[in-house]
């Protein structure tokens, strides 16, 4: 049987989706993320609740950033609607099952893992199981919905490989909690994914996060000692040596990898303010800020260049 065409179809790209597709796609799973653009953020005038934006932030400014966050993690957005999601069996007994994803105008693609992360009924998930969905009285309408006990807290459901993000019930009213969710849900799939390649123990956690140079000093800086370390949390498990010793490399290559020193943080840092800056109107952000920052934050820059 072919490969699937994706490691990940993330359906739907406002908080909950990307929150979920960004996750993925750090981790090297190729995801692609399907996004029309009818989030029930935009139904929102304001957001005054998001971290990291005291005075708040208009909708339309904050999907911007989303789908900046979606390229730069490696994410592909394509801004359709999808229509159906199916189940795919294998050519053959033992062949993995996956998914085949209808867009309603895209060619249809396949996936290892789907991710339900759009806010409205979910009936393109119906062909997967029509008994996921329940009728319910809407405004005073009758109307099929998808049950919101198919998933559990963390988005699994009984069909292996679909993860449900949203609609889910109270995780999808808040950004920044249907944000967290999506996230959740992710590292959900990614320790589904490592178990699946072998790793176990305290090894299959995937936490995302990139540490100072300072953590591999010392007796960390040497692969011996966490190979000794690798050898403790493994745990009991039926993988062959060499399959073993490739997973323990591979582990912590991307232990190393995750390592900045100061100068790499200090080059993010200024990377992540500009990248923000290019989202917001340029002449509010000079009017912000008075003449003499300005000079000394483009002095300290020329410096940095030389």
């Amino acid at each position: 049987m072919a490969e699937a065409d994706h490691d990940v179809v993330v359906v739907g790209g406002g908080p909950s989706g990307t929150g979920a597709a960004v996750f993925t796609a750090r981790y090297g799973l190729d995801t692609v993320v399907y996004d029309r653009g009818n989030a029930a953020l935009a139904r929102a005038a304001y957001v005054e609740n998001y971290p990291g934006f005291p005075e708040g932030i208009d909708p339309a400014t904050l999907t911007q950033l989303f789908h900046d966050h979606l390229d730069v993690a490696g994410a592909r957005r394509i801004p359709d609607l999808v229509e159906s999601v199916k189940r795919v069996d294998g050519e053959r007994e033992g062949d993995p099952a996956r998914f085949r994803v209808t867009p309603a105008d895209g060619e249809a693609v396949t996936a290892r893992y789907v991710v339900a992360a759009a806010w409205y009924d979910g009936s393109y998930l119906r062909p997967l199981d029509a008994s996921m969905f329940e009728t319910e009285t809407h405004h005073g309408e009758e109307r099929e919905q998808l049950d919101r006990d198919v998933a559990d807290d963390d988005g699994t459901t009984h069909i292996p490989g679909l993860y449900i993000a949203a609609p889910t019930d109270g995780r999808n009213a808040q950004a920044i909690v249907a944000a967290g969710h999506g996230a959740h849900v992710a590292r959900t799939l990614i320790a589904a994914e490592r178990e699946a390649e072998g790793l176990s123990g305290g090894l299959v956690p995937e936490y995302d996060w990139v540490r100072p140079g300072s953590t591999f000093s010392g007796e960390w800086a040497d692969r011996d000692r966490w190979r000794e370390w690798v050898a403790n949390e493994r745990g009991e498990d039926d993988l062959s040596e060499e399959r073993a010793v490739e997973l323990r490399e591979r582990y912590i290559d991307r232990a190393f990898a995750s390592s900045l020193t100061d100068e790499a943080v200090e080059s993010r840092k200024r990377a992540g303010v500009a990248a923000l800056v290019d989202r917001l109107d340029t002449d509010a952000v000079l009017d912000a800020v008075d003449d003499d920052a300005i000079a000394a934050y483009l002095a300290e820059d020329a410096t940095a260049d030389d």
